[in-house]
């Protein structure tokens, strides 16, 4: 019987089997095994030379489930056009770029050894401003990424990142009445009330891996003007307002006989701030602020999106900033 004289089929199905007659013999292969020991036995560059592209439905446009085909180490992968851009980005840019994009992507539940080491490393592959982690109930967002390195009394160096809840984690007084005395550290809520959001914090993230960095801090106020401050270590801290906004708005100025004591450390605008301000106030949230604006108030986020101040003794959000380490 002719091999023409045979049934003929337009469709392999990957369990046919092939006869294949050389050297060894005649043998059989499985028609799923057939394209890829043809790949093999030719060189790629042939293989592809021989694909006609042109004879593909042409796009002009991808979506982000759009998929590449890759060649790696363990063989040819797919991957969408989404991962596709952002494993570029992560793969060829700087700390210095990175900081510069917001990219938004949820990091998981949990703080990973792997993360831990691109952040000791230095690298931060696998973060971009605005990416977080929702823990539980609350989402952590990246802030900025090595802000305090190389200042402090005793310089920073230490590689971080910098995050802030999305909301206020609680409500709080920054003092019982509508007192500034002793500025920011010697209110109630440098005292006592952000002890709760260290605990938070720590459970959120191991206390071994909150960046201890040195901080310049209010500790006086004369005549409702910010008058002297000092070096203290530092954790977990209301934000400021250049923080938030990129300037002082409601903290006091000089009046060209007294110059207010507003040096800080932190003074510049935070990339997540600076790239997407609705990240200010995403949830309409009222939120304390640590800048003394008066003998009975200090500086506040309102929930209707305007910088503002508020008396001491009322309750408002506690949205602390901190450092993330390896």
């Amino acid at each position: 019987m002719k091999i023409t004289d045979y049934e003929k089929v337009t469709q392999l199905l990957d369990n046919n089997v092939l006869l294949v007659d050389g050297d060894g013999g005649t043998r059989t292969i499985l028609a799923r095994d057939l394209l890829a020991a043809l790949v093999a036995v030719s060189s790629p560059r042939d293989y592809l030379a021989g694909m006609d592209v042109s004879q593909l439905t042409q796009v002009s446009a991808v979506s982000v489930n759009d998929r590449l085909m890759l060649a790696t180490e363990e063989g040819n992968r797919g991957i969408t056009i989404n991962d596709a851009f952002w494993g570029i980005l992560d793969s060829v840019i700087s700390v210095e770029q990175r900081r510069n994009i917001f990219r938004g992507k949820n990091l998981g539940t949990a703080f990973t050894s792997a993360q831990k080491a691109e952040i000791k490393a230095g690298t931060f592959k696998g973060f971009f401003i605005g990416d977080y982690w929702h823990i539980g109930d609350r989402v952590w967002r990246i802030a900025d990424i090595n802000y305090w390195l190389n200042s402090g009394d005793t310089s920073c160096t230490t590689q971080h990142l910098v995050i802030i809840p999305d909301t206020y984690l609680y409500t709080a007084q920054m003092n019982e009445t509508n007192i500034t005395t002793g500025g920011y550290v010697g209110s109630k809520m440098y005292r006592e009330n952000l002890e709760s959001a260290k605990t938070l914090i720590n459970a959120a993230f191991g206390a071994a891996n909150i960046l201890t960095h040195r901080e310049y801090l209010t500790n006086a106020v004369t005549n409702g003007y910010p008058s002297a401050g000092a070096w203290y270590d530092s954790k977990v801290e209301l934000p400021n307002e250049i923080m938030m906004y990129g300037s002082l708005v409601f903290t006091p100025a000089g009046d060209g006989s007294f110059i207010p004591n507003r040096y800080t450390i932190d003074k510049t605008q935070l990339a997540l701030m600076k790239l997407y301000p609705r990240f200010i106030n995403p949830h309409r949230q009222w939120n304390w602020l640590r800048d003394v604006v008066s003998s009975a108030s200090f500086a506040a986020v309102t929930g209707y999106g305007a910088a503002s101040s508020r008396d001491a003794s009322d309750s408002y959000g506690v949205r602390p900033v901190f450092g993330l380490v390896g």
